[in-house]
């Protein structure tokens, strides 16, 4: 029998680390839960043995995937208010760094996740699996219960509502750079009007205040309406810079001492602005380490 605490079965399960905090941070749009549930798994390899395990990767995948629904059926039996109505945990790194940038190559945006966090457990479980790391649906029929055909039914379900409108986002690195830029110099210069040509008419802005707040997520919508949020931000403006936030361009604003203050994410479509996340939630973004990340990034103020 295989030792699971061989160096060669944890050495194996390092190398499907990566993939399996993928799929957990898409179920979960959390990622302390998904490295929660990376390390469950991790637990319950070690306690299993792997002597019969042909396919070590399948199983792992199984393993996280049943332990997020788990995750996701819990939150609902405890009524908890749903990840939707906060924004789930960005994924930051420099806009300057190439490991950093291949390694959030095929990140998420955060207006998927927010979808995601819309479905239902069973039906986010499906569409993650088979639309996003193409596993084959007599595969998410066994973790979920139910037959094949029904699994792609979840799927399609899941897609459906995921599509959203018919116009494609723009997924250039280079323009949404160019896009982010244009928005730091005209805050910086307090030039608002300037940010009329780069906004949607019909953008939509989120911002995540934290649990504590009133009211939880506030939205704002129209391009006039986001241009004065954008004018009461100007102070901050100096202090912010762009990032990769969620596989896409974005700002990060840090505070005094380097603290972060908050963390702006895009969805660029045709040339503009149409949808805007701010991560403002103070507590949230010192437990994800971004105030270590902004200091590691080297990017200037």
């Amino acid at each position: 029998m295989t030792d699971a605490g061989s160096p060669d079965l944890a050495g194996a399960f390092e190398a499907s680390r990566g993939r399996l905090r993928s799929i957990a941070y898409r179920m979960l749009g959390s990622l302390s839960d998904a490295d929660d549930a990376v390390q469950e798994t991790w637990l319950r390899l070690s306690r299993s043995g792997a002597d019969d395990v042909a396919n070590l990767g399948g199983w792992l995948t199984t393993v996280v995937s049943r332990i997020c629904l788990d995750m996701l059926r819990s939150r609902a039996a405890r009524r908890e208010e749903p990840l939707g109505e906060y924004l789930p945990d960005p994924v930051v790194a420099s806009m300057d760094s190439p490991e950093e940038e291949s390694e959030l190559a095929d990140a998420v945006g955060m207006a998927l996740l927010v979808v995601l966090d819309k479905l239902s457990p069973a039906e986010r479980l499906a569409f993650v699996l088979h639309d996003m790391f193409a596993v084959p649906f007599d595969d998410v029929a066994a973790i979920v219960g139910r037959s094949p055909a029904a699994a792609a039914q979840l799927a399609s379900r899941a897609r459906r509502r995921v599509r959203g409108p018919a116009v494609a986002p723009d997924t250039s690195l280079a323009r949404q750079r160019e896009v982010v830029d244009a928005w730091l110099a005209a805050a910086r210069a307090g030039e608002f009007d300037a940010l009329l040509t780069i906004l949607d008419p019909d953008v939509v802005v989120r911002i995540d205040l934290g649990a504590l707040a009133a009211g939880g997520l506030r939205e704002v919508r129209g391009a006039a309406q986001a241009v004065g949020l954008a004018a009461s931000y100007r102070r901050s403006a100096p202090f912010a810079h762009a990032a990769l936030v969620c596989g896409s361009a974005g700002i990060v604003v840090t505070a005094n001492g380097g603290q972060p203050g908050s963390v702006m994410a895009f969805t660029f479509t045709a040339g503009k602005i149409s949808e805007i996340y701010i991560l403002a939630d103070r507590s949230r973004l010192i437990r994800l380490g971004l105030a270590a990340t902004d200091r590691s990034a080297g990017m200037p103020p």
